[in-house]
């Protein structure tokens, strides 16, 4: 694999002091998106499961210009996510920026899926996203307009295996984004979608990849590196910013090459 040149990170202007809610933000893709928004003096919250992290990682940002805010949260459930959002509102602002990442790529076999698991699935994936949009239009409505960036994936491009209700949350979630997008567009609200490839997280790399795996994915991309949240959290600047005013509707895809 091939060294990465030094990264010169571009700075959003049109990010300071704007209020940022990220699900899932406690680990991986979501953490490292929680530290960019931070480090662009975004005022940002998030919700998780895992509190210990995700409180770690509020101590680890507590230096930047505002200290991430963690609200601990299942987003399965749907009236405690309603109720975060709301939180949010009162103690730091209506929301300029909704990042949808929060997500679990459990394996499973066809044959063993029960009606049960789908529905988890999809509620885990897929359902929360639509109902985080819907409970922060009206607050992006009053701020004049708003930015949402949902958490695609590339597995459902190719016929993801072994991972088909994982694969078909993420599919939807393009569908989703560009039904959503004509919906809020009047109300100068962009809806966009980030389709990750292989990325190497800690989670990764503790349930689905041994180092040897992660290394021979990244050799079979155009860009021979290891794929790192950090690629998908500036791609989810770029898409809050003011410097993607006029994009909506669209899916990016962040894989390095894979596909």
């Amino acid at each position: 694999m091939s060294d990465a040149p030094p990264i010169r990170p571009a700075h959003y202007p049109s990010l300071d002091g704007c209020v940022v809610f990220v699900t899932g933000g406690g680990s991986g893709i979501g953490a490292a998106t929680v530290e960019a928004f931070a480090r662009q003096g975004a005022r940002v919250a998030f919700v998780d499961i895992l509190t210990d992290i995700s409180e770690a990682l509020v101590e680890r940002l507590s230096e930047a210009q505002h200290r991430p805010a963690f609200l601990p949260c299942d987003v399965t459930n749907i009236e405690a996510l309603r109720g975060a959002i709301e939180q949010v509102r009162s103690d730091v602002g209506p929301i300029d920026v909704l990042i949808n990442n929060a997500a679990r790529d459990d394996r499973h076999d066809v044959d063993s899926v029960t009606p049960e698991y789908w529905d988890d699935a999809m509620a885990v994936n897929l359902r929360h996203q639509f109902f985080a949009a819907q409970a922060v239009r009206h607050q992006m409505r009053e701020r004049g307009g708003g930015s949402i960036v949902n958490f695609s994936s590339i597995a459902w491009m190719a016929g993801g295996v072994p991972f088909v209700a994982y694969a078909t949350a993420k599919a939807g979630i393009v569908g989703l984004t560009n039904s959503l997008a004509r919906e809020f567009g009047a109300d100068n609200i962009r809806v966009n979608a980030i389709a990750p490839g292989a990325v190497v997280t800690e989670r990764q790399l503790r349930l689905w990849y041994t180092e040897e795996q992660a290394d021979e994915t990244a050799n079979r991309q155009s860009i021979r590196r290891r794929l790192l949240p950090d690629e998908l959290a500036r791609t989810a600047l770029f898409l809050a910013a003011d410097d993607s005013r006029m994009i909506t509707k669209q899916c990016i895809i962040v894989d390095a090459g894979l596909r």
